[in-house]
């Protein structure tokens, strides 16, 4: 399902003002900026595993270190205050409280949480925790990892171990972030931890991670306040054709189903869709699927996080097997199992230092998407942002002018699909901070906070002190 976007994507350029009550915030995920990669009793995930693979990352870059959130979180929550920020969307790491993936919680892993939370708190910030930004225990993926049933059952386990401890102070859980990269990136390309290339692994991972979502709902909903809110974290895949032609809207169909509808479907629906089931069914029965589990997968939400960058461009291939040009990293295996003969084309445009095309009319339209097929639930935008070249002048200022274009442009879509009946409630800017970029290393800043790496200096970049004042305000100005 294609859905257009207003003409030019937004509403005249003037200022805008969002509805009172709507949350400003900035996102993190552990890997990507803790650091301590083996202190107070953590042990490697699969993304230690992964990094420290020869070839796997750019430079052979690591998280050992990351940006030393783990010692710096006082200065870092500081710098949240001091932007204005309302809301902190961070991820919890799993082997750092739980560290094999089994039995009872580490302390000290669970301290470093409480304290953090803490302080958010007494600085007028409200804690998002995400139960899962891919940091799986690496004791869990020796015992075979998502494909295995075992790892969604470990996953309410910690889940509950999660919520005894910080459920009094957290008051929003995440359950997953971006499963569809968990599952295909992970296991079908091999371009994400832990860099398997087995497309039914792939596609059993994909339920297994739809079944821990489902079981951590439960094991919260069974200890968090009842006002507290549960959601998950989707990168919903705005998919367009490249022509008109038939052949190319049934290559949006089988990509929109492995992107977006193996999720929603089975989260939002409590079924897997059929014309999914039939693509890949030469590659499995999906008996894999037992009875029970899409009552156990569909659970009431109270919130969608949308994650969104750069739309999908696709049409029938000329040749046999998906392209892997497609934006989620370069690999001789396809993320995309069961799609048959799909190419993937650049969108016309300017383009980010990922080279995903600068597109807003991709957010909206998503939003509006969403705001029609699941009108009952309220959506937040859980990631959105851009890495540039940024860098420090030498007067150690860092100016950074498309990526407030970005912002601009962006945040006027989100106006104007509130405007048009889509209910977002808040919006969080991808990242705080610079960071480990997964694949490409220290090599991509998306961050609104420079980072110099050698020495751990934070530096806000004018794209922050512009945030800053649409966060305090809730008015977006015009260009």
């Amino acid at each position: 399902m294609v859905i257009a976007a207003q003409e030019n994507g937004a509403a005249p350029d003037s200022a805008r003002t969002f509805p009172e009550g709507f949350l400003w915030g900035s996102a993190t995920a552990s890997y990507q900026i803790e650091g301590a990669a083996s202190e107070d009793g953590r042990t490697p995930s699969i993304w230690d595993t992964y990094a420290r693979t020869p070839g796997r990352v750019r430079n052979g870059d690591t998280g050992d270190i990351a940006t030393d959130h783990y010692h710096r979180w006082r200065e870092d929550v500081a710098l949240m205050a001091d932007l204005g920020l309302g809301a902190y969307r961070f991820s919890l790491a799993w082997p750092r409280i739980q560290p094999t993936g089994r039995g009872p919680a580490v302390q000290k892993g669970l301290d470093f949480y409480r304290r953090l939370v803490d302080e958010l708190l007494d600085k007028g910030i409200k804690p998002v925790a995400t139960l899962y930004h891919w940091d799986l225990p690496q004791e869990l993926e020796d015992a075979g990892g998502w494909p295995e049933r075992a790892t969604a059952e470990r996953f309410a386990e910690y889940a509950a171990l999660a919520a005894d401890a910080l459920g009094d102070r957290v008051k929003t859980w995440t359950t997953l972030n971006e499963p569809w990269c968990s599952a295909f990136l992970g296991y079908g390309s091999g371009v994400h931890a832990p860099g398997r290339t087995d497309p039914v692994a792939a596609l059993r991972a994909a339920h297994h991670l739809n079944l821990g979502h489902g079981l951590a709902v439960q094991a919260l909903r069974d200890r968090i306040p009842a006002a507290s809110e549960c959601a998950v974290t989707l990168n919903i895949h705005q998919v367009r054709p490249l022509t008109g032609s038939a052949a190319d809207a049934d290559a949006v169909r089988r990509i929109d189903a492995l992107a977006n509808r193996v999720f929603t479907g089975p989260m939002l629906r409590g079924s897997y869709p059929e014309d999914l089931l039939k693509d890949t069914a030469g590659l499995t029965d999906w008996s894999f699927v037992r009875e029970g589990d899409l009552q156990q997968i569909h659970q009431p939400l109270d919130l969608l996080g949308v994650n969104y960058y750069t739309p999908t461009v696709v049409s029938e291939a000329d040749d046999s097997g998906t392209h892997a040009s497609d934006g989620h990293g370069r690999s001789d295996h396809s993320p995309w199992p069961g799609a048959g003969r799909v190419a993937f084309h650049q969108p016309s445009g300017d383009t980010t230092a990922m080279g995903w095309a600068v597109d807003p009319t991709g957010l909206y339209d998503v939003l509006r998407r969403l705001a029609s097929d699941f009108p009952e639930l309220p959506l937040v935008i859980t990631e959105n942002g851009a890495a540039f070249d940024d860098y420090a002048d030498p007067a150690g200022q860092v100016n950074d002018p498309d990526r407030i274009a970005y912002l601009r442009g962006h945040l006027a879509a989100v106006h104007q699909a509130v405007v048009d009946g889509a209910d977002v409630r808040g919006y969080f800017l991808w990242s705080l901070l610079d960071n480990f970029e997964w694949a490409h290393g220290y090599g991509k800043r998306f961050g609104a906070v420079y980072v110099d790496y050698p020495t751990g200096t934070r530096i806000p970049k004018a794209s922050a002190r512009w945030y800053s004042e649409v966060a305090r305000t809730g008015v977006l100005p015009g260009a």
